[in-house]
């Protein structure tokens, strides 16, 4: 697991975030589960946007670059949609729908991520 912290705003993003960095685990991301527990989430490296498609509830995207700097955020995406693709992009974050806010995330802001 991983801790995402959020090193501009002081906050934790994610305590208990799964790696997703083969195409397998990629692939399959959040299908079949029901949803996401506090401080739960999954990121997506590399990905340069995500779909929702086949997804049973809502969620917060991070959008990161190379150095893990946010770039974009999607909030509380809906089941079947699709995020613009970016290839400025290299890696995601799926959130529980309301962490982005929780953890006070905005464009432009650091985010760490160390293994717990």
């Amino acid at each position: 697991m991983l801790r995402v912290t959020n090193t501009t705003r002081g906050t934790i993003v994610g305590d208990s975030i799964e790696l997703a960095d083969t195409s397998l685990k990629r692939m399959f991301g959040l299908l079949g589960r029901r949803g996401l527990d506090a401080g739960a989430g999954l990121w997506i490296k590399p990905s340069s946007g995500v779909h929702t498609f086949g997804m049973a509830f809502k969620i917060d995207v991070v959008g990161l670059d190379r150095d893990l700097k946010v770039i974009k955020i999607w909030r509380c995406l809906v089941p079947f949609r699709v995020t613009s693709v970016s290839l400025k992009l290299k890696s995601v974050i799926e959130l529980p729908c309301g962490a982005i806010a929780l953890a006070q995330t905005q464009v432009g802001d650091q985010l760490q991520i160390e293994a717990t």
